[in-house]
């Protein structure tokens, strides 16, 4: 029942943020799901109300399932655990409390003064998985980071020439556009915005709540007006991080926002960002910008797309430069490894753990 409500959960990717997923299941005293439901922003009702509405009087003396900590608070909504106790809701069984301040710690101690049994701890690691990024922004007050790249078997992100359409074949791509409608936002460098002119949109072809907002780290201000960027920004927002509050008069008539914080400063970008409630950022290069975050600690999670070619060339850009670490044993080593075939190409996807000096292991 806990993996069902985790799953009712992720159906709200990209239709949450910056609220949390969570899903409902109400069972009735039979032990027979009796009602559904799930998280959405727009929809105001949370997935507690929805799953104990289809229970209706089956609820009664039943148990629900929720993948996250029910609030107590009144917010957009009344309170849920309000709504489970009206219910007459015998048990309730929760993964993990939520981190938002506002919520944390109280549901529980509302259910039990209510006199629920209350279990939590089951399937915890699966359900902060779901929420990893909403949970990050609430500990941290910061986006969640998730470093995107695809590569060649030799590491390369383009050719010598700038070249790099396409790395990664028809089906990573399909994959790589589902990574972007689950995040709040797309950032690149203004060298991979010179050289692809990409449009940095979500093709996922799936429904979400906000746009996808365009981040550009460009200290001189170089993103033409005629740049797809630039022609599409009345779309979907485009932020320049420039280090300068006035940029081109021609970017601003198109509605481009020109944002003063320093673009080589990692940290300064991400706060700029958080205080726009975008929890999530995709990281889609170039390697200098991987390398700057990944040195300043600052990236979660990572996905490589490997193809199976080879490009070869001393001057072909690699995907991650910055300053990089100077032993073996300080580079960043993945957690959490998971290995997924599309088409010919292989994505890895982990947690990188940070640097630390530790002893020599010997391989």
């Amino acid at each position: 029942m806990m993996t069902r409500a985790l799953e009712l959960a992720e159906q709200g990717k990209g239709l949450v943020s910056p609220g949390p997923l969570v899903g409902c299941v109400v069972v009735d005293q039979n032990g027979v799901v009796a009602g559904e439901g799930f998280y959405v922003f727009e929809h105001v009702h949370h997935a507690e109300t929805i799953a104990l509405a289809q229970a209706g009087d089956r609820a009664r003396g039943g148990t629900a399932y929720v993948s996250l900590e029910p609030h107590a608070h009144h917010g957009r909504t009344p309170p849920c655990t309000d709504a489970l106790i009206a219910a007459g809701i015998r048990r309730v069984v929760v993964p993990i409390q939520d981190l938002n301040p506002r919520v944390a710690g109280r549901g529980f101690e509302h259910l039990q003064a209510a006199g629920i049994e209350l279990q939590t701890g089951l399937l915890a690691a699966e359900a902060a998985r779901v929420n990893e990024k909403y949970l990050h922004f609430m500990r941290t007050g910061l986006p969640f980071v998730y470093l995107k790249l695809a590569v060649s078997l030799d590491g390369k992100i383009a050719t010598r020439s700038g070249d790099s359409r396409w790395i990664a074949g028809p089906e990573a791509r399909i994959r790589a556009h589902e990574l972007r409608h689950e995040s709040d936002a797309i950032m690149v460098g203004a060298r991979t915005v010179q050289l692809d002119d990409p449009v940095l949109t979500d093709r996922s072809g799936l429904s979400r709540r906000r746009p996808l907002v365009r981040v550009v780290l460009d200290a001189r201000m170089n993103l033409r007006p005629d740049s797809q960027l630039a022609v599409s920004a009345g779309e979907a927002p485009v932020l320049v991080f420039a280090g300068k509050k006035d940029g081109d008069a021609k970017l601003r008539e198109l509605g481009i926002e020109v944002l003063e914080a320093d673009p080589h400063e990692p940290l300064e970008v991400l706060r700029a960002l958080a205080s726009r409630s975008l929890q999530s950022v995709l990281l889609e290069g170039g390697g200098k910008v991987a390398g700057s975050f990944l040195d300043a600690g600052l990236v979660n999670k990572v996905t490589f797309f490997v193809a199976p070619k080879i490009i070869g060339g001393i001057d072909a850009p690699t995907a991650v430069a910055g300053q990089g670490v100077d032993r073996m044993a300080e580079a960043f080593v993945l957690n959490d490894i998971e290995q997924i075939q599309h088409g010919a190409d292989i994505e890895i996807t982990g947690y990188p753990r940070r640097p630390e000096e530790r002893k020599d292991e010997g391989f």
